[in-house]
Protein backbone atom coordinates (compact mmCIF):
# COMPACT_ATOMS: atom_id res chain seq x y z
CA UNK A 1 0.00 0.00 0.00
CA UNK A 2 2.90 2.26 1.23
CA UNK A 3 4.70 1.38 -2.32
CA UNK A 4 1.40 2.08 -4.20
CA UNK A 5 0.74 5.68 -2.36
CA UNK A 6 4.76 6.93 -3.03
CA UNK A 7 3.69 6.22 -6.46
CA UNK A 8 0.94 8.10 -6.67
CA UNK A 9 2.55 10.92 -4.92
CA UNK A 10 5.80 10.52 -8.01
CA UNK A 11 3.19 11.18 -10.39
CA UNK A 12 1.37 13.70 -8.95
CA UNK A 13 4.23 15.80 -8.34
CA UNK A 14 5.88 15.32 -11.58
CA UNK A 15 2.20 16.04 -13.45
CA UNK A 16 2.63 19.45 -11.06
CA UNK A 17 6.22 19.69 -12.28
CA UNK A 18 5.24 19.06 -15.64
CA UNK A 19 2.91 22.25 -15.28
CA UNK A 20 5.93 24.28 -14.36
CA UNK A 21 6.91 27.57 -16.86
CA UNK A 22 9.74 25.56 -18.06
CA UNK A 23 7.62 22.53 -18.52
CA UNK A 24 5.27 24.15 -20.51
CA UNK A 25 7.75 26.17 -22.56
CA UNK A 26 9.44 22.57 -23.74
CA UNK A 27 6.06 20.86 -24.46
CA UNK A 28 4.73 24.10 -26.50
CA UNK A 29 8.05 23.85 -28.63
CA UNK A 30 7.99 20.40 -28.81
CA UNK A 31 4.35 21.17 -30.64
CA UNK A 32 5.93 23.36 -32.63
CA UNK A 33 8.69 20.89 -33.95
CA UNK A 34 5.75 18.74 -34.47
CA UNK A 35 3.99 20.93 -36.93
CA UNK A 36 7.03 22.21 -38.35
CA UNK A 37 8.15 18.56 -39.82
CA UNK A 38 4.15 18.80 -40.82
CA UNK A 39 5.09 21.67 -42.76
CA UNK A 40 8.21 20.41 -44.44
CA UNK A 41 6.52 17.46 -45.54
CA UNK A 42 3.47 19.31 -46.79
CA UNK A 43 5.93 21.57 -48.95
CA UNK A 44 7.49 18.36 -50.06
CA UNK A 45 4.33 16.42 -50.89
CA UNK A 46 3.41 19.61 -53.25
CA UNK A 47 6.81 19.20 -54.96
CA UNK A 48 6.20 15.83 -56.12
CA UNK A 49 2.51 16.09 -57.00
CA UNK A 50 3.19 18.84 -58.83
CA UNK A 51 5.44 16.28 -61.46
CA UNK A 52 2.95 13.81 -61.03
CA UNK A 53 0.04 16.61 -62.22
CA UNK A 54 2.90 17.06 -64.97
CA UNK A 55 2.93 14.03 -66.16
CA UNK A 56 -0.60 13.31 -66.08
CA UNK A 57 -1.05 16.26 -68.34
CA UNK A 58 1.87 15.15 -70.88
CA UNK A 59 -0.18 11.88 -71.03
CA UNK A 60 -3.66 13.43 -71.26
CA UNK A 61 -1.91 15.27 -74.20
CA UNK A 62 -0.88 12.22 -76.07
CA UNK A 63 2.53 11.40 -74.74
CA UNK A 64 2.77 8.10 -73.87
CA UNK A 65 6.32 8.12 -72.42
CA UNK A 66 5.63 10.76 -69.93
CA UNK A 67 7.93 8.46 -67.46
CA UNK A 68 10.58 9.18 -69.39
CA UNK A 69 10.60 12.73 -70.51
CA UNK A 70 7.96 14.87 -70.03
CA UNK A 71 9.13 16.54 -73.98
CA UNK A 72 8.19 13.96 -76.72
CA UNK A 73 9.98 15.64 -78.89
CA UNK A 74 13.58 14.34 -76.89
CA UNK A 75 12.40 10.91 -77.91
CA UNK A 76 12.82 11.63 -81.77
CA UNK A 77 16.14 9.96 -82.84
CA UNK A 78 17.88 13.34 -83.85
CA UNK A 79 18.13 14.08 -79.90
CA UNK A 80 18.94 10.95 -78.91
CA UNK A 81 21.90 10.56 -81.27
CA UNK A 82 23.35 13.95 -79.78
CA UNK A 83 22.95 12.30 -75.76
CA UNK A 84 26.06 12.44 -73.97
CA UNK A 85 27.88 9.40 -72.65
CA UNK A 86 27.15 8.47 -69.36
CA UNK A 87 29.25 6.33 -66.73
CA UNK A 88 27.57 4.71 -64.11
CA UNK A 89 29.84 3.89 -61.22
CA UNK A 90 28.65 1.41 -58.65
CA UNK A 91 30.70 0.39 -55.68
CA UNK A 92 29.91 -2.67 -54.34
CA UNK A 93 30.31 -4.65 -51.00
CA UNK A 94 28.22 -7.77 -50.13
CA UNK A 95 25.63 -9.78 -51.95
CA UNK A 96 21.47 -9.34 -49.91
CA UNK A 97 18.28 -10.14 -51.07
CA UNK A 98 17.77 -7.38 -53.06
CA UNK A 99 20.57 -6.89 -55.05
CA UNK A 100 19.80 -8.24 -58.25
CA UNK A 101 16.67 -6.66 -58.74
CA UNK A 102 18.25 -3.37 -58.03
CA UNK A 103 21.53 -4.02 -60.12
CA UNK A 104 18.63 -4.75 -62.73
CA UNK A 105 17.01 -1.72 -62.41
CA UNK A 106 19.97 -0.16 -63.04
CA UNK A 107 21.85 -1.42 -66.27
CA UNK A 108 17.95 -1.89 -67.95
CA UNK A 109 17.53 2.19 -68.54
CA UNK A 110 15.77 3.46 -71.00
CA UNK A 111 18.89 6.02 -71.83
CA UNK A 112 19.12 6.86 -75.38
CA UNK A 113 22.77 7.66 -75.35
CA UNK A 114 26.18 5.83 -74.58
CA UNK A 115 26.33 4.33 -71.23
CA UNK A 116 28.70 2.27 -69.57
CA UNK A 117 28.47 0.78 -65.69
CA UNK A 118 31.21 -0.14 -64.21
CA UNK A 119 30.68 -2.69 -61.06
CA UNK A 120 33.69 -1.68 -58.47
CA UNK A 121 34.24 -4.36 -55.60
CA UNK A 122 37.49 -4.61 -53.15
CA UNK A 123 38.33 -8.01 -53.93
CA UNK A 124 37.21 -11.35 -56.35
CA UNK A 125 36.23 -12.79 -52.96
CA UNK A 126 33.55 -9.96 -52.12
CA UNK A 127 30.39 -12.74 -52.63
CA UNK A 128 29.15 -9.60 -54.80
CA UNK A 129 31.66 -10.44 -57.21
CA UNK A 130 30.34 -13.52 -58.69
CA UNK A 131 26.33 -12.33 -58.48
CA UNK A 132 27.10 -9.34 -60.92
CA UNK A 133 29.43 -11.25 -63.13
CA UNK A 134 26.27 -13.74 -63.49
CA UNK A 135 24.29 -10.94 -63.92
CA UNK A 136 26.28 -9.45 -66.52
CA UNK A 137 26.59 -12.15 -68.33
CA UNK A 138 22.67 -12.75 -69.05
CA UNK A 139 22.87 -8.99 -70.18
CA UNK A 140 26.54 -9.19 -71.88
CA UNK A 141 24.73 -8.07 -75.57
CA UNK A 142 22.44 -5.87 -74.11
CA UNK A 143 24.58 -3.57 -72.33
CA UNK A 144 28.16 -1.62 -71.63
CA UNK A 145 29.34 -2.89 -68.50
CA UNK A 146 32.58 -4.61 -66.21
CA UNK A 147 33.24 -5.70 -63.55
CA UNK A 148 36.16 -4.06 -61.56
CA UNK A 149 38.59 -4.80 -58.60
CA UNK A 150 40.09 -2.09 -56.77
CA UNK A 151 42.23 -3.75 -54.01
CA UNK A 152 42.25 -2.36 -50.46
CA UNK A 153 41.55 1.42 -49.63
CA UNK A 154 44.69 2.80 -47.53
CA UNK A 155 43.98 6.59 -47.52
CA UNK A 156 40.54 6.74 -47.58
CA UNK A 157 37.10 4.82 -46.86
CA UNK A 158 36.47 1.64 -49.41
CA UNK A 159 33.38 2.87 -50.74
CA UNK A 160 35.35 6.15 -52.05
CA UNK A 161 38.40 4.05 -52.90
CA UNK A 162 36.46 2.15 -55.36
CA UNK A 163 34.45 5.10 -56.38
CA UNK A 164 38.03 7.05 -57.31
CA UNK A 165 38.95 3.67 -59.19
CA UNK A 166 35.81 3.34 -60.85
CA UNK A 167 36.37 7.08 -62.44
CA UNK A 168 39.89 6.37 -63.44
CA UNK A 169 38.74 3.89 -65.82
CA UNK A 170 35.38 5.43 -66.90
CA UNK A 171 35.77 5.78 -70.90
CA UNK A 172 37.56 8.81 -72.35
CA UNK A 173 34.28 10.33 -74.14
CA UNK A 174 32.42 10.20 -70.57
CA UNK A 175 30.77 13.44 -70.24
CA UNK A 176 29.16 13.01 -66.69
CA UNK A 177 29.41 10.35 -64.06
CA UNK A 178 26.86 8.99 -61.80
CA UNK A 179 27.67 7.40 -58.76
CA UNK A 180 24.87 5.16 -57.41
CA UNK A 181 24.39 2.69 -54.25
CA UNK A 182 24.18 -0.70 -55.01
CA UNK A 183 20.77 -0.77 -52.72
CA UNK A 184 19.21 2.07 -55.36
CA UNK A 185 16.34 1.00 -57.45
CA UNK A 186 16.19 3.36 -60.60
CA UNK A 187 12.95 4.25 -62.74
CA UNK A 188 14.18 3.57 -66.66
CA UNK A 189 14.05 7.60 -66.84
CA UNK A 190 16.26 7.91 -63.88
CA UNK A 191 19.38 8.95 -66.12
CA UNK A 192 18.43 10.56 -68.79
CA UNK A 193 16.32 13.06 -65.98
CA UNK A 194 19.44 13.40 -64.36
CA UNK A 195 21.05 14.05 -67.56
CA UNK A 196 18.71 16.60 -69.22
CA UNK A 197 19.43 18.62 -65.76
CA UNK A 198 22.85 18.81 -66.38
CA UNK A 199 22.53 19.32 -69.99
CA UNK A 200 19.95 22.77 -69.06
CA UNK A 201 22.38 23.87 -66.59
CA UNK A 202 26.00 23.35 -67.02
CA UNK A 203 26.12 25.40 -63.71
CA UNK A 204 25.40 22.35 -61.69
CA UNK A 205 28.27 20.75 -59.67
CA UNK A 206 26.21 17.74 -58.15
CA UNK A 207 22.84 16.63 -59.24
CA UNK A 208 21.31 13.90 -56.39
CA UNK A 209 18.10 12.10 -55.44
CA UNK A 210 16.59 10.18 -52.72
CA UNK A 211 15.20 7.26 -51.30
CA UNK A 212 11.64 6.19 -50.71
CA UNK A 213 11.94 3.63 -47.65
CA UNK A 214 9.89 0.31 -47.74
CA UNK A 215 10.07 -1.42 -44.32
CA UNK A 216 10.07 -4.46 -44.37
CA UNK A 217 7.75 -4.76 -40.49
CA UNK A 218 10.59 -4.72 -38.19
CA UNK A 219 10.90 -1.92 -35.67
CA UNK A 220 13.96 -1.56 -37.01
CA UNK A 221 13.23 -1.13 -40.75
CA UNK A 222 10.90 1.58 -39.62
CA UNK A 223 13.48 3.23 -36.92
CA UNK A 224 15.27 3.56 -40.71
CA UNK A 225 12.29 4.82 -42.16
CA UNK A 226 11.56 7.42 -39.07
CA UNK A 227 15.15 8.75 -39.77
CA UNK A 228 14.89 9.03 -43.25
CA UNK A 229 11.98 11.06 -43.41
CA UNK A 230 12.68 14.47 -41.75
CA UNK A 231 15.54 14.41 -44.13
CA UNK A 232 13.68 13.92 -47.23
CA UNK A 233 12.11 17.68 -46.90
CA UNK A 234 15.41 18.92 -47.97
CA UNK A 235 15.74 16.79 -51.53
CA UNK A 236 12.13 17.62 -52.30
CA UNK A 237 12.56 21.03 -53.10
CA UNK A 238 12.38 20.42 -56.86
CA UNK A 239 15.65 22.20 -57.77
CA UNK A 240 18.54 23.70 -55.80
CA UNK A 241 19.11 22.21 -51.98
CA UNK A 242 22.19 22.35 -49.39
CA UNK A 243 21.88 18.32 -49.36
CA UNK A 244 23.56 15.62 -50.79
CA UNK A 245 23.11 11.55 -50.64
CA UNK A 246 25.53 9.52 -51.30
CA UNK A 247 23.49 7.19 -52.75
CA UNK A 248 23.13 8.90 -56.27
CA UNK A 249 25.52 11.78 -57.55
CA UNK A 250 25.59 12.70 -61.17
CA UNK A 251 28.51 15.11 -61.64
CA UNK A 252 30.87 16.76 -64.22
CA UNK A 253 33.20 13.86 -65.42
CA UNK A 254 36.01 16.55 -66.26
CA UNK A 255 35.73 17.88 -62.75
CA UNK A 256 37.61 14.29 -61.50
CA UNK A 257 39.83 14.41 -64.25
CA UNK A 258 41.47 18.38 -63.58
CA UNK A 259 40.96 17.77 -59.97
CA UNK A 260 38.70 20.82 -60.00
CA UNK A 261 38.04 22.02 -55.94
CA UNK A 262 40.20 18.93 -55.56
CA UNK A 263 37.45 16.63 -55.83
CA UNK A 264 39.87 13.83 -56.10
CA UNK A 265 42.53 14.80 -53.23
CA UNK A 266 39.46 15.56 -50.94
CA UNK A 267 37.67 12.66 -51.45
CA UNK A 268 41.06 10.24 -51.71
CA UNK A 269 43.34 12.10 -49.02
CA UNK A 270 41.48 10.84 -45.64
CA UNK A 271 38.08 11.19 -46.79
CA UNK A 272 35.37 9.36 -45.26
CA UNK A 273 31.54 10.55 -46.37
CA UNK A 274 31.80 10.78 -50.15
CA UNK A 275 28.68 12.86 -49.43
CA UNK A 276 29.83 14.91 -46.87
CA UNK A 277 32.85 15.67 -48.37
CA UNK A 278 31.30 16.90 -51.53
CA UNK A 279 28.91 18.73 -49.81
CA UNK A 280 31.52 20.35 -47.97
CA UNK A 281 33.77 20.96 -51.15
CA UNK A 282 30.24 22.84 -52.80
CA UNK A 283 29.60 24.88 -49.91
CA UNK A 284 32.70 25.80 -49.73
CA UNK A 285 33.24 27.25 -53.71
CA UNK A 286 29.37 28.14 -53.89
CA UNK A 287 28.57 25.38 -56.64
CA UNK A 288 25.28 24.36 -57.45
CA UNK A 289 23.48 20.84 -56.02
CA UNK A 290 20.13 20.37 -57.36
CA UNK A 291 17.47 17.92 -56.93
CA UNK A 292 15.25 16.84 -59.46
CA UNK A 293 11.48 16.81 -58.08
CA UNK A 294 11.90 12.76 -60.22
CA UNK A 295 14.73 11.78 -58.15
CA UNK A 296 13.33 9.50 -55.32
CA UNK A 297 13.85 5.78 -55.27
CA UNK A 298 12.11 2.77 -54.00
CA UNK A 299 14.71 1.76 -50.89
CA UNK A 300 13.37 -2.27 -49.95
CA UNK A 301 14.72 -2.49 -46.82
CA UNK A 302 15.83 -5.79 -45.58
CA UNK A 303 13.16 -8.66 -44.20
CA UNK A 304 14.71 -9.29 -41.29
CA UNK A 305 15.89 -6.00 -40.33
CA UNK A 306 16.94 -6.11 -36.85
CA UNK A 307 16.69 -3.45 -33.93
CA UNK A 308 20.94 -4.22 -33.18
CA UNK A 309 21.55 -3.38 -37.07
CA UNK A 310 19.52 -0.27 -36.94
CA UNK A 311 21.54 1.27 -34.55
CA UNK A 312 24.95 -0.03 -36.07
CA UNK A 313 23.20 2.48 -39.18
CA UNK A 314 22.26 4.76 -36.91
CA UNK A 315 26.03 5.14 -35.44
CA UNK A 316 27.04 5.50 -38.92
CA UNK A 317 25.35 7.89 -39.87
CA UNK A 318 26.07 10.16 -36.72
CA UNK A 319 30.32 9.51 -37.18
CA UNK A 320 29.90 11.37 -40.41
CA UNK A 321 29.24 14.16 -38.19
CA UNK A 322 32.96 13.71 -37.21
CA UNK A 323 34.89 14.12 -40.48
CA UNK A 324 35.52 17.50 -41.84
CA UNK A 325 37.62 19.29 -44.45
CA UNK A 326 37.70 22.96 -43.40
CA UNK A 327 37.16 24.89 -40.12
CA UNK A 328 34.19 25.77 -41.59
CA UNK A 329 33.46 22.88 -42.45
CA UNK A 330 34.39 21.44 -38.88
CA UNK A 331 31.50 24.88 -37.50
CA UNK A 332 28.90 23.46 -39.43
CA UNK A 333 29.09 19.89 -38.49
CA UNK A 334 29.15 21.24 -35.28
CA UNK A 335 25.89 23.27 -35.70
CA UNK A 336 24.18 20.21 -37.14
CA UNK A 337 25.22 17.73 -34.27
CA UNK A 338 24.25 20.47 -31.44
CA UNK A 339 20.83 21.37 -33.38
CA UNK A 340 19.70 17.90 -34.26
CA UNK A 341 20.75 16.55 -30.78
CA UNK A 342 18.79 19.63 -29.33
CA UNK A 343 15.58 19.06 -31.50
CA UNK A 344 15.75 14.99 -31.13
CA UNK A 345 14.97 15.39 -27.98
CA UNK A 346 13.19 18.24 -27.96
CA UNK A 347 10.51 16.56 -30.07
CA UNK A 348 10.44 13.44 -27.21
CA UNK A 349 10.48 14.79 -23.84
CA UNK A 350 6.85 16.38 -24.31
CA UNK A 351 5.61 12.48 -25.14
CA UNK A 352 7.40 11.51 -21.93
CA UNK A 353 5.18 14.62 -20.15
CA UNK A 354 2.23 13.90 -21.86
CA UNK A 355 2.56 10.19 -20.77
CA UNK A 356 2.94 11.30 -16.83
CA UNK A 357 0.05 13.78 -17.01
CA UNK A 358 -1.51 10.99 -18.47
CA UNK A 359 -0.99 8.40 -16.10
CA UNK A 360 -1.52 11.12 -13.16
CA UNK A 361 -4.94 11.62 -14.26
CA UNK A 362 -6.09 8.17 -14.55
CA UNK A 363 -4.83 7.86 -10.89
CA UNK A 364 -6.36 11.00 -9.76
CA UNK A 365 -9.17 9.98 -10.82
CA UNK A 366 -9.48 6.70 -9.76
CA UNK A 367 -9.23 8.05 -6.17
CA UNK A 368 -10.79 11.19 -4.70
CA UNK A 369 -8.26 13.65 -4.58
CA UNK A 370 -8.14 17.51 -3.65
CA UNK A 371 -9.29 20.87 -6.13
CA UNK A 372 -5.81 21.34 -6.79
CA UNK A 373 -4.74 17.88 -8.10
CA UNK A 374 -7.84 18.47 -10.04
CA UNK A 375 -6.40 21.65 -11.42
CA UNK A 376 -3.26 20.15 -11.98
CA UNK A 377 -4.36 17.22 -13.68
CA UNK A 378 -6.23 19.52 -15.95
CA UNK A 379 -3.99 21.90 -17.12
CA UNK A 380 -1.90 18.82 -17.87
CA UNK A 381 -4.61 17.08 -19.92
CA UNK A 382 -4.87 20.23 -21.90
CA UNK A 383 -1.39 20.24 -22.85
CA UNK A 384 -1.48 16.85 -23.98
CA UNK A 385 -4.51 17.51 -26.11
CA UNK A 386 -2.56 20.16 -28.00
CA UNK A 387 0.25 17.51 -28.37
CA UNK A 388 -2.20 14.80 -29.63
CA UNK A 389 -3.68 17.46 -32.37
CA UNK A 390 -0.46 18.21 -33.69
CA UNK A 391 0.95 14.60 -33.82
CA UNK A 392 -2.08 13.46 -35.53
CA UNK A 393 -1.32 16.55 -38.20
CA UNK A 394 1.80 15.34 -38.22
CA UNK A 395 1.24 11.54 -39.27
CA UNK A 396 -1.22 12.85 -41.55
CA UNK A 397 1.64 14.85 -43.86
CA UNK A 398 3.96 12.60 -43.51
CA UNK A 399 1.29 9.59 -44.43
CA UNK A 400 -0.04 11.78 -47.79
CA UNK A 401 3.63 12.57 -48.36
CA UNK A 402 5.15 8.97 -48.37
CA UNK A 403 1.29 7.99 -50.62
CA UNK A 404 2.55 10.90 -52.92
CA UNK A 405 5.93 9.55 -53.26
CA UNK A 406 5.13 6.12 -53.63
CA UNK A 407 2.58 6.94 -56.33
CA UNK A 408 4.87 8.70 -58.24
CA UNK A 409 7.71 5.83 -57.80
CA UNK A 410 4.47 3.75 -59.95
CA UNK A 411 3.96 6.27 -62.71
CA UNK A 412 8.15 6.27 -63.55
CA UNK A 413 8.55 2.67 -63.31
CA UNK A 414 4.74 1.99 -64.82
CA UNK A 415 6.21 -1.95 -66.05
CA UNK A 416 7.70 -2.44 -62.15
CA UNK A 417 5.42 -4.36 -59.36
CA UNK A 418 3.20 -1.76 -58.09
CA UNK A 419 4.51 0.20 -54.34
CA UNK A 420 1.93 0.13 -52.09
CA UNK A 421 1.06 1.70 -48.71
CA UNK A 422 -0.68 -0.78 -47.49
CA UNK A 423 1.82 -2.72 -45.38
CA UNK A 424 2.69 0.15 -43.89
CA UNK A 425 2.02 0.14 -39.61
CA UNK A 426 0.98 3.95 -38.74
CA UNK A 427 1.38 3.13 -35.20
CA UNK A 428 4.85 1.62 -35.43
CA UNK A 429 6.43 4.59 -37.60
CA UNK A 430 5.56 6.80 -34.66
CA UNK A 431 6.89 4.70 -32.40
CA UNK A 432 9.80 4.44 -34.64
CA UNK A 433 10.32 8.01 -34.64
CA UNK A 434 10.28 8.45 -30.53
CA UNK A 435 13.01 5.44 -31.03
CA UNK A 436 14.81 7.13 -33.27
CA UNK A 437 14.83 10.59 -31.97
CA UNK A 438 15.87 9.49 -28.65
CA UNK A 439 18.79 7.34 -29.63
CA UNK A 440 20.19 9.83 -32.02
CA UNK A 441 21.97 12.03 -29.68
CA UNK A 442 23.37 8.81 -27.63
CA UNK A 443 24.54 7.76 -31.11
CA UNK A 444 25.70 11.08 -31.94
CA UNK A 445 28.05 11.79 -28.51
CA UNK A 446 29.38 7.86 -28.87
CA UNK A 447 30.63 8.63 -31.87
CA UNK A 448 32.24 12.16 -30.77
CA UNK A 449 33.60 10.30 -28.12
CA UNK A 450 34.79 7.44 -30.05
CA UNK A 451 36.42 8.62 -33.40
CA UNK A 452 36.37 5.59 -34.90
CA UNK A 453 33.79 3.10 -36.52
CA UNK A 454 33.07 -0.32 -37.60
CA UNK A 455 32.02 0.12 -41.93
CA UNK A 456 31.25 -3.34 -43.08
CA UNK A 457 34.05 -5.02 -40.97
CA UNK A 458 36.63 -2.01 -41.80
CA UNK A 459 36.84 0.08 -38.62
CA UNK A 460 38.17 3.82 -39.17
CA UNK A 461 39.89 6.02 -36.92
CA UNK A 462 39.72 9.75 -37.55
CA UNK A 463 42.06 12.71 -36.84
CA UNK A 464 41.16 15.65 -37.54
CA UNK A 465 38.10 15.29 -39.27
CA UNK A 466 40.28 12.82 -41.59
CA UNK A 467 40.82 8.92 -41.34
CA UNK A 468 44.20 8.21 -39.65
CA UNK A 469 44.11 4.76 -39.63
CA UNK A 470 42.15 1.46 -41.13
CA UNK A 471 41.90 -1.50 -39.31
CA UNK A 472 41.02 -5.13 -41.03
CA UNK A 473 41.10 -8.02 -38.85
CA UNK A 474 38.90 -10.83 -39.46
CA UNK A 475 36.58 -10.46 -36.47
CA UNK A 476 35.09 -7.25 -37.54
CA UNK A 477 33.54 -8.53 -40.40
CA UNK A 478 29.83 -9.11 -39.60
CA UNK A 479 27.77 -11.86 -41.09
CA UNK A 480 25.23 -8.96 -43.16
CA UNK A 481 25.10 -5.68 -43.63
CA UNK A 482 22.65 -3.44 -41.73
CA UNK A 483 20.11 -1.85 -44.48
CA UNK A 484 20.08 -4.79 -47.58
CA UNK A 485 21.25 -7.71 -44.85
CA UNK A 486 23.72 -8.58 -47.57
CA UNK A 487 26.08 -11.28 -47.20
CA UNK A 488 29.69 -10.03 -46.19
CA UNK A 489 31.55 -13.47 -45.87
CA UNK A 490 30.34 -15.89 -48.49
CA UNK A 491 32.80 -18.71 -49.18
CA UNK A 492 36.04 -18.49 -50.11
CA UNK A 493 36.41 -18.82 -54.30
CA UNK A 494 32.63 -19.97 -54.24
CA UNK A 495 29.87 -18.41 -56.35
CA UNK A 496 26.65 -17.24 -54.35
CA UNK A 497 23.15 -19.28 -55.47
CA UNK A 498 21.69 -16.99 -58.08
CA UNK A 499 21.21 -19.44 -60.36
CA UNK A 500 17.65 -19.92 -59.18
CA UNK A 501 17.27 -16.50 -60.71
CA UNK A 502 19.23 -16.67 -64.11
CA UNK A 503 16.44 -18.10 -66.54
CA UNK A 504 14.20 -15.27 -64.64
CA UNK A 505 17.08 -12.59 -65.54
CA UNK A 506 17.77 -13.91 -69.38
CA UNK A 507 13.70 -13.60 -69.66
CA UNK A 508 13.65 -9.94 -68.42
CA UNK A 509 16.39 -8.72 -70.36
CA UNK A 510 14.15 -9.23 -73.88
CA UNK A 511 11.45 -7.65 -71.38
CA UNK A 512 13.48 -4.42 -69.90
CA UNK A 513 16.19 -4.46 -72.67
CA UNK A 514 17.01 -0.93 -73.42
CA UNK A 515 15.94 0.69 -76.71
CA UNK A 516 15.93 3.84 -78.56
CA UNK A 517 12.59 5.53 -79.74
CA UNK A 518 12.07 6.86 -83.20
CA UNK A 519 8.99 8.94 -83.02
Amino acid sequence: MATVDSFDAFLFNASRAFCSPLAVFIQIQGCLIVLTLALGWALAAYVRGREIRRMKSSMKSGNSFAFLTLDINELEHSNQANLPRVTVVMPLKGFGEHNLHNWRSQITSLYGGPLEFLFVVESTADPAYHAVKCLLVDFKDAVEAKVIVAGLSTTCSQKIHNQLVGVDQMHKDTKYVLFLDDDVRLHPGSIGALTTEMEKNPDIFIQTGYPLDLPSGTLGSYCIYGYHMPCSMGFATGGKTFFLWGGCMMMHANDFRTDRHCVVSGLRDGGYSDDMTLAAIAGAHKRLITSPPVAVFPHPLATDLTFPRYWNYLRKQTFVLESYTTKVNWIMNRALFTSHCYLSWGFVSPYVMAGIHVAAALRHYLKENSLEGTVMTCNGLLLVACLAVCTVIELLSMWNLTRIEVHLCNMLSPEAPQLSLASYNWCLVFIAMLVDNFLYPLSAMRSHLSQSINWSGIRYHLKDGKICKIDRHKHLVPKITDLAGKDLLGKQGSMPKVAIISTLSRTLAHWRQPKKYNI
